[in-house]
């Protein structure tokens, strides 16, 4: 009985298998099947390959683009000059806070360094590479910083603000 039904099965799928794919032409980027069109543009015959097509979803020409913010215009369109001054303060401000909070952490970081001589820590007294790695560490992080520093005063100055706040020395 299972043998028969076995049999039955496979003999049903056999003549399955022989159906293949259509023959698939390139025409750059686009893929078709139809044979006459394939051959008015030119296109070329794919050898044995299996292609899969999804189509995507297009945007509506007709509906113009909203603005995410109430604030913000299409790209055609100019931002008010009086916006854009607040803007720009807004962003000097940013910038002037971020670098005065860096020149602090800068300065912290310099004093705890103490010139590639900070002080030891009770568990860096019997493992001499936990302090080496920490001094390398805080070389490392003044680096940062310094780098930091400079890209936050280029932007200020590129904003025609200069900084009056001194820098940190390590």
């Amino acid at each position: 009985m299972k043998y028969t039904f076995l049999g039955g099965l496979i003999f049903c799928i056999l003549p399955l298998s022989g159906y293949s794919q259509e023959r698939i032409y390139r025409c750059g980027n686009e893929y078709t099947n139809t044979a006459p069109d394939a051959k008015a543009l030119g296109c070329k015959l794919m050898e044995s390959a299996n292609v899969t097509v999804v189509q995507g979803t297009r945007a509506a020409a007709s509906a113009p683009a909203k603005p995410a913010v109430s604030g913000e215009t299409s790209q055609g369109q100019r931002v008010d000059v009086n916006e854009q001054k607040l803007r720009d303060a807004d962003a000097r401000k940013i910038l002037e806070a971020e670098l005065k909070k860096t020149e602090l952490r800068q300065l912290d970081l310099s004093r705890e360094y103490k010139q590639g001589a900070p002080d030891m820590r009770s568990d860096e007294a019997r493992s001499p590479q936990k302090y080496q790695e920490r001094v390398a560490e805080l070389k490392a992080s003044l680096a940062r910083g310094e780098s930091d520093l400079a890209g936050i005063r280029r932007e200020l100055a590129r904003m025609g603000t200069t900084s009056t706040t001194p820098q940190a020395k390590n």
